[in-house]
């Protein structure tokens, strides 16, 4: 056997296996999730009125729709201070360049300065390429400091649901895609007020963002397609009810603040771990802990992993640019902060 048939094997051996992990792991029986919640008891409609959001006769499944005229997007009725929030949810299929589907927190309605964000943002498809998709966190209106990571999926989100989850404790953030948790963030006292520390509700949108969400804006909205659908089911709020302008430091929450950190969703087992690392060798392409242009010294809760330093390096630094607004195509609500762009390569 001569050496590029063997290399050829070995690489094909090696994603099969990762795959196989990976479909182990995010098809094992599902966690003991808290109880879902309807749409009614729970949620808030934001924007695209009676045609672009719809509801399931059983309250539990929502619609959001993108054309030509405007996107859709709801918010949680409550903010919460750390909590768990869960979706099953299944992207648009076909061309779907230039949209975003975004599973987020935030309070920047309330902090509008000094906000918090944790992100689930799906970065619309050329239709026979992987699905890209990036997360991000923000602490205290620290937009200027950014903590994207870009992936692409081992799977086909349009062809049916996955749970896409966000852990928010006291000491730790973590991003779940079905039992696969993807990326951990443990606090340190180094991180100060950038670690999200304020209530936050759980908002989901979709809507277009052709200037910048598919390969840098190369592809845009293509409305011959609409309408874009995406589908969310099986919605999970689970956290401790706060009024922001209340005072923060009381112990009203510490109760459920103890109970997060029981869960399962908290206590990473070995499989999830050897998962979660498999899935960031393969699939992640960009991390801020790597680029060293934007910053020359790692933010403290990084851990650098010299073989993804290597990979991360050789595949190039992505350009940034400055970000707009997040708007309805009305301009009506404002979601998001400053963020930066990520040019992806074709």
């Amino acid at each position: 056997m001569n050496d590029q048939v063997f290399n050829t094997l070995s690489k094909t051996t090696i994603s099969i296996s990762l795959l196989l992990l990976l479909q182990v792991v995010s098809g094992g029986a599902a966690a003991s999730l808290p109880r879902r919640i309807s749409f009614q008891k729970g949620f808030t409609q934001l924007f695209g009125g009676d045609t672009n959001l719809l509801r399931s006769d059983d309250d539990n499944t929502v619609h959001l729709h993108l054309n030509q005229y405007t996107g859709a997007g709801f918010k949680s009725s409550n903010m919460y201070n750390h909590g768990l929030f869960s979706a099953r949810i299944k992207l648009p299929s076909e061309y779907t360049a230039g949209i975003v589907v975004a599973f987020y927190t935030s309070n920047g309605d309330v902090f509008e300065k000094t906000h918090d964000e944790l992100d689930f943002e799906f970065l619309g498809n050329i239709k026979g390429k992987p699905w890209r998709f990036q997360t991000n966190l923000y602490g205290n209106g620290s937009t200027h400091r950014g903590r994207e990571e870009r992936y692409t999926l081992w799977f086909d989100p349009s062809k049916a649901y996955h749970r896409y989850t966000i852990l928010w404790t006291s000491s730790k953030i973590i991003f779940y895609i079905d039992e696969v948790p993807i990326r951990e963030i443990l606090r340190s006292p180094e991180m100060g007020s950038d670690f999200p520390s304020k209530p936050m509700a759980l908002y989901a949108t979709i809507w277009d963002a052709s200037s910048w969400a598919t390969n840098g804006g190369k592809y845009k909205v293509n409305y011959k397609y609409a309408p874009f659908v995406t589908e969310m089911t099986d919605l999970v709020l689970h956290g401790c009810i706060s009024n922001p302008i209340q005072d923060l430091s009381t112990n009203t929450c510490q109760e459920i603040d103890q109970q997060l950190e029981t869960i399962r969703y908290n206590n990473i087992t070995r499989k999830q771990k050897r998962a979660m690392k498999k899935f960031r060798e393969k699939y992640m392409y960009y991390s801020y802990c790597y680029d060293t242009l934007r910053y020359p010294i790692p933010p403290p809760e990084c851990v650098i992993d010299p073989l993804l330093r290597q990979r991360l390096k050789e595949n190039g630094r992505p350009d940034f640019g400055p970000r707009h607004h997040r708007h309805s195509r009305k301009g009506s609500q404002v979601l998001s902060s400053k963020m930066y762009d990520i040019e992806d390569e074709d």
